[in-house]
C-alpha cells in the first residue's frame, strides 16, 4: 500500500509538471532574458546593466533543502572567481524580503540578492529549484541547469564564462 500511494505521489508531480505551461527554459547560445528587480538593500538591478561580465544567476527559495546545501559553495566560488570579474546573483524566487535577507544572513551571502516574484523564474524555466544559470560577457546562456549541481560542476560553469 505504502508503495503504491508513493508511486502515485510520482505520477501525480510528473502530471503536474508536464500540465506546466512550456517554460522558455533557455539553451547555450541563447541570449539571456532581460529583468530588472530589485535587491534586498533596494537598489534596482538589471541584465544590462552587466553586459560585458560573465554573470552567475543563482535561483533559489529559502525553503529549498538543496539550495540551502549549495549555498556555501556558492558563496565560497563566488570569493574565488570574483577577482576574474564574475558578477553572481542570487534570485529569491517568490519569497518576502525577510526571508531572502535571512537566507543572506545565515550564509553570509556577499552578493547581490533580488526578489523575483515569478516573472524573471518563468522567463528563465525555473519551473523547481535550484536553477543555474551562467551568461557569458556577451549575454548569451553559457550554462543552464535546473536542479542541484556539485561544486564541481558550478566551478565548470564559472571557468567556461570567466576564461577570456
Amino acid at each position: 500500500m505504502r508503495a503504491s500511494l508513493g508511486t502515485a505521489a510520482l505520477a501525480a508531480l510528473v502530471t503536474l509538471i508536464a500540465a506546466l505551461p512550456a517554460g522558455a527554459a533557455p539553451r547555450a547560445g541563447d541570449t539571456a532574458a532581460a529583468f530588472s528587480l530589485k535587491s534586498t538593500t533596494g537598489n534596482t538591478v538589471t541584465l544590462s546593466s552587466l553586459h560585458g561580465k560573465p554573470v552567475y544567476l543563482n535561483f533559489f527559495a529559502s525553503w529549498c533543502a538543496p539550495c540551502n546545501e549549495e549555498a556555501p559553495s556558492v558563496v565560497s566560488l563566488y570569493q574565488k572567481y570574483a577577482p576574474k570579474g564574475l558578477v553572481t546573483l542570487g534570485v529569491d524566487e517568490q519569497e518576502d524580503v525577510s526571508k531572502a535577507k535571512g537566507f543572506a544572513a545565515k550564509y553570509k551571502i556577499p552578493f547581490a540578492v533580488v526578489l523575483d516574484d515569478g516573472p524573471m523564474g518563468k522567463g528563465y524555466g525555473a519551473i523547481a529549484l535550484p536553477v543555474h544559470v551562467f551568461i557569458d560577457r556577451s549575454g548569451k546562456i553559457s550554462t543552464y541547469r535546473l536542479g542541484e549541481m556539485s561544486p564541481s560542476e558550478i566551478e565548470d560553469a564559472i571557468k567556461k564564462i570567466t576564461a577570456r
